[in-house]
């Protein structure tokens, strides 16, 4: 690489710079630590100019580490500034990393198709849910109260102009989990769709299985939601879905104030006409090379309008792009690992509070205030510079007193424990 460019060391790539500001030394960091423990010591420092905040708020945005990998490969000129890949001639980098990121997603989830991605998760569910009503010839969703309550509200917007009757079916009050026998009664004939989601907004893992049973028998298919993208490091994929969608905001994007995120769309590959969006398949060149191009493309820019599947005008790739980078980064074993440590976090926080729910949870739970209101623990949580959980009684009136937390590889043991202290008084 130095030959082709016509310099002979490394010193030479950056002779440009004065030699004032040049570290011809190795940084001065203990030899052995991990990149995770040099970017924490970096942290440290910076926070004793203006120290951080602990967060235990997830609820749909959860506080995960980003390799600093991700950030360097997202910031290419080719990726940070490129259009779209619609000329395949010259969006091959951009073509590749899509394709790359189908493949994965495919592989997490355990469906057979996958889509270039979409805006987020919120608007994924409202497309998951059409696509159904396209497939099935009927109108009607069904929804379990325990999908987060902002889905359910962006899935009623896009219901009032699309002839999507949406009902809601609902959970048991002591597991937490969706109420099978409510389901049962409330599916019919016309019913295109159930729409669940696991890890729940309780952070409780849902029966899956089951559910695909009862939607299967009665014709309908079953649309299964994540928010919490890293719990498919550990749980079973939802191979018993027929659409699968989600949020990819847990690999490596950041929280940024609600957004830009990424959503996705999976299925199964008999109805992959029906997905919307765009997939990028493999193909051969003019000289018989491998090479990348959108092989659907269903949207009215592509094709009549009466034949789109949907309104998405483009694809979230920068940020798809940064899950794709987290995915490689991380592997197999790397996501079962950090799923593990969300876990064995969670549980053992919630070891020290009163439960509200008795169901199995990934890293995300339910806690009763102990005599109080959310918001004088909080208040007291903000005291210790810690980011407390959320008040359920917005979304849910029946829970009043109670708040949802959440605890991710990034929460300390003193700051777990601090929480605990807090509960307790």
């Amino acid at each position: 690489m130095l030959s082709a460019i016509g310099v002979t060391s490394l010193e030479d790539l950056f002779s440009h710079l004065p030699a004032e500001v040049r570290l011809n030394r190795p940084l001065a960091i203990d030899a052995g630590k991990s990149e995770y423990e040099i970017v924490d010591y970096f942290r440290a420092r910076g926070d004793e100019n203006a120290n951080g905040f602990a967060s235990f708020l997830g609820a749909g945005v959860y506080h995960h580490y980003r390799p600093v990998l991700v950030d360097t490969v997202v910031s290419r000129g080719e990726f940070l500034t490129s259009y779209t890949p619609y000329q395949a001639e010259i969006s091959q980098g951009t073509l590749t990393t899509i394709f790359e990121f189908q493949t994965m997603i495919c592989q997490l989830t355990g469906m057979e198709v996958a889509n270039a991605s979409m805006y987020d998760g919120s608007t994924a569910v409202p497309e998951a849910a059409m696509m159904a009503m396209r497939v099935t010839g009927r109108d009607r969703i069904l929804v379990s109260r325990t999908v987060h309550p902002e889905y359910r509200e962006v899935l009623l917007t896009y219901a009032q102009h699309q002839g999507m009757p949406v009902a809601e079916f609902g959970y048991l009050k002591d597991a937490g989990t969706l109420d099978a026998a409510d389901l049962e009664s409330k599916i019919d004939s016309g019913t295109a769709a159930v729409i669940i989601q696991s890890p729940n907004f309780f952070g409780i893992v849902e029966d899956v299985r089951h559910a695909a049973e009862i939607a299967h028998k009665h014709g309908a298919l079953l649309i299964f939601v994540f928010a919490e993208a890293v719990s498919l490091g550990l749980l079973e994929p939802p191979r018993d879905a027929d659409i699968v969608a989600g949020e990819l905001q847990s690999f490596a994007i950041s929280p940024v104030y609600g957004g830009p995120f990424a959503g996705i769309i999976a299925t199964k590959e008999k109805f992959m006409r029906q997905i919307p969006g765009r997939l990028v398949g493999e193909t051969k060149d003019t000289r018989g090379n491998r090479a990348f191009c959108l092989t659907l493309a269903t949207r009215e820019q592509h094709i009549r309008r009466e034949k789109a599947t949907s309104n998405i005008c483009t694809n979230q790739a920068l940020i798809a792009l940064m899950a794709t980078v987290f995915m490689t980064v991380y592997g197999k074993e790397g996501l079962r690992e950090l799923a593990q440590q969300n876990l064995s976090k969670a549980h053992y926080l919630a070891g020290k509070l009163p439960l509200r729910f008795s169901g199995p949870f990934f890293n995300e739970f339910v806690a009763s205030a102990n005599g109080r209101t959310p918001d004088q623990i909080n208040a007291a949580l903000l005291d210790k510079k810690i980011i407390g959980g959320l008040p359920l009684e917005r979304y849910y009136p029946e829970l009043k007193n109670t708040m949802l937390l959440c605890a991710t590889e990034m929460s300390r043991r003193e700051k777990l424990d601090a929480v605990a202290e807090v509960f307790a008084k």
